[in-house]
């Protein structure tokens, strides 16, 4: 049977030397055998308990938590297993859903949004726009379509918001549709949708040309931040409204 020593575990795992001593000291890991020499070793079997603390702690449980779960005598690994699984999938959606919310606050960028904060939060979630004002300011504050922006939206009231909200999701559920049924991004189908995804832009914010709104959707697939909500939505979606968005502006 291989044995492992504290210094060798420590590097396999990713955790300090300190930490493994901790847990030996709480009875929460405490390796198996010793060497000739009174040195720690760790076999297989710890091993494992050292994967499964390591999982339960990423998943936000204390050592307290983790020793209840690992030490109960009725414990089924395949048990162990589904529920970690179906507690990554919890911890993944929440992470989705923390990146739209942050993609909504880079969609409005440009926004000046003239709301107390519990209607900003009615309409757009956890997000604080003004976060990224600072950074729209940089980037376009001496563009006409940033100005143009500002005229917009300095009119908008809640209920606009939550509509034009709205009508961005169902645009980019149809653009989803398209693209997991097998639909090519230079398709007609598609650039048509990403056609409305360009005049909903024209229409709300700023006058989008073919020209700007192909250079929009570069900064979909280059931006991690904007990404990150586009593929969190359904993975490619980015890359697909860049290439409909090129194969739209040569119509």
């Amino acid at each position: 049977m291989v044995s492992y020593s504290v210094g060798r575990v420590a590097q396999l795992a990713g955790v300090s030397v300190r930490t493994l001593h901790h847990y030996h000291e709480i009875g929460l890991l405490q390796p198996g055998e010793r060497s000739l020499a009174g040195y720690r070793l760790y076999g297989e079997s710890d091993l494992e308990r050292l994967h499964q603390i390591l999982l339960y702690r990423e998943l936000g449980f204390s050592l307290e938590e983790v020793a209840v779960i690992l030490d109960d005598p009725q414990a089924d690994p395949v048990a162990h297993l589904r529920r970690q699984h179906r507690l990554l999938g919890d911890r993944i959606e929440r992470l989705r859903r923390m990146a739209a919310a942050v993609s909504q606050a880079l969609e409005a960028i440009q926004m000046q949004i003239p709301l107390n904060p519990e209607e900003r939060l009615e309409a757009f979630g956890d997000f604080r726009s003004e976060d990224y004002e600072e950074e729209a300011r940089e980037r376009w504050g001496e563009t006409d379509a940033y100005k143009e922006s500002q005229r917009h939206v300095a009119s908008y009231t809640k209920e606009d918001w939550i509509k034009l909200k709205a009508h961005s999701q169902e645009i980019d559920r149809r653009l989803v549709t398209l693209m997991e049924s097998g639909e090519a991004p230079d398709s007609e189908k598609a650039t048509d949708a990403v056609e409305q995804h360009r005049q909903h832009i024209a229409r709300c914010f700023y006058e989008c040309s073919s020209e700007i709104h192909v250079s929009l959707a570069q900064m979909y697939v280059n931006d991690p931040r904007f990404k990150a909500h586009y593929d969190a939505t359904a993975p490619g979606l980015a890359e697909f409204i860049h290439q409909a968005a090129i194969a739209n502006a040569k119509r």
